[in-house]
């Protein structure tokens, strides 16, 4: 049966932590490679998420607890008082038009670079990212990363935890705990990147502590009902190979996750994928959702709102699109129209710096 926009759930408020968001749609973290390069946001990412704040909840795209946790250029970052006071002018403006965020914290892991961050990377195990890595300097070979010591892990997860802190500081509702698509948690969870035979590396119950260690670090510091994580299960992005452990692993890890979190958020959901049947039916609070649409593919029609539909019927609480939020700030109010969507400006506006492809997007009013 078709949905009309009237008996959409997409629409439907929606509770989440101490928050009452308007609509489940929320706009997913998107790197646009924006910030000044010591990782500060500056007036144009205000406009930008400002355009965009009719969505339930926009989570700001990743920013690095540390300097060595750095990817790419012109990343943002969250560990000076700088990143705050910029971070500050965006959840201000966002506020202002009536918009509720959370911050992302990412850090790389082996995806890094010392010309991106002045440091060499660190990881699980001294097993380099198997392609280059963009950097200031051009694209270069990635190089070996250094192998985490305990005192390493336990530092790295209270930087998490500070800069939740500052996230807070800053006017962020609260905070996703990235541990997905192949950076630094992601990489502790697979096997083929973690080779340690320490209490951090070897068996699952072993392979999943770091992860619980930060999201421990992080609800301390500002309160579970402030705290998401991601997860992908089965990706492979930044070479990462869950090696036929999938299923295992994610049933372990949403098992240990603390239960009162705000979320867990599933990127490339599928409501027919078996993974995502035994995470819905293991975490018993909040799930979002972010559906298979292809990457370097065009966008469905309707930017991913029917499949979203699909994870809300499947059991999801939330949905998350990325791409449908890029060209169309007032994403929510197209949808709940039936009004066309702008199409994707050329892919290679996406990380390029500048309001060309990023705050150039019309809206309905002002077509």
């Amino acid at each position: 049966m078709t949905i009309t926009p009237r008996e959409s759930r997409l629409f439907e408020p929606a509770p989440l932590g101490g928050l009452r968001l308007p609509n489940r749609l929320v706009m997913a973290p998107m790197t646009r490679n924006r910030a000044e390069a010591d990782g500060t946001p500056g007036p144009l990412m205000a406009t930008y998420y400002a355009q965009r704040a009719s969505a339930g909840l926009i989570i700001a795209e990743a920013s690095t607890p540390n300097a060595v946790g750095q990817t790419y250029p012109n990343i943002t970052a969250i560990h000076t008082d700088a990143h705050v006071a910029g971070w500050r002018a965006v959840t201000d403006a966002v506020a202002e038009a009536g918009g509720r965020m959370f911050l992302q914290l990412q850090h790389g892991g082996r995806v890094g670079h010392p010309d991106n961050s002045g440091h060499i990377p660190v990881a699980p195990s001294p097993v380099p990212l198997p392609e280059p890595i963009h950097t200031p300097n051009g694209v270069r070979p990635a190089v070996t990363p250094r192998e985490m010591t305990t005192a390493d892990i336990r530092s790295t997860a209270a930087d998490f935890a500070e800069a939740a802190r500052k996230a807070v500081d800053a006017g962020f509702a609260g905070v996703e705990v990235h541990a997905a698509n192949g950076h630094l948690l992601h990489q502790f969870l697979a096997g083929n990147t973690n080779r340690r035979t320490d209490a951090y590396g070897g068996p699952l119950s072993h392979r999943i502590r770091f992860v619980l260690e930060t999201v421990e670090a992080v609800t301390r510091a500002i309160g579970a009902h402030r705290v998401g994580i991601r997860l992908a299960p089965g990706a492979t992005f930044n070479g990462i190979d869950e090696q036929g452990e999938t299923a295992d692993l994610y049933r372990v890890l949403l098992a240990a996750l603390p239960r009162d979190l705000a979320y867990v958020h599933v990127v490339f959901a599928d409501p027919d994928d078996e993974v995502f049947r035994q995470i819905r039916t293991g975490w018993t609070g909040t799930l979002m959702a972010n559906p298979v649409l292809g990457w370097g593919v065009p966008l469905p029609a309707d930017g991913g709102a029917a499949k979203a539909e699909r994870l809300l019927a499947a059991g999801a609480d939330l949905v998350s699109l990325g791409r449908a939020f890029i060209a169309n700030p007032d994403l929510v109010e197209r949808l709940r129209r039936g009004a066309p969507l702008n199409p994707l400006h050329d892919h290679g506006l996406m990380y390029v710096g500048g309001a060309s492809g990023y705050t150039d997007y019309p809206t309905l009013a002002g077509v």
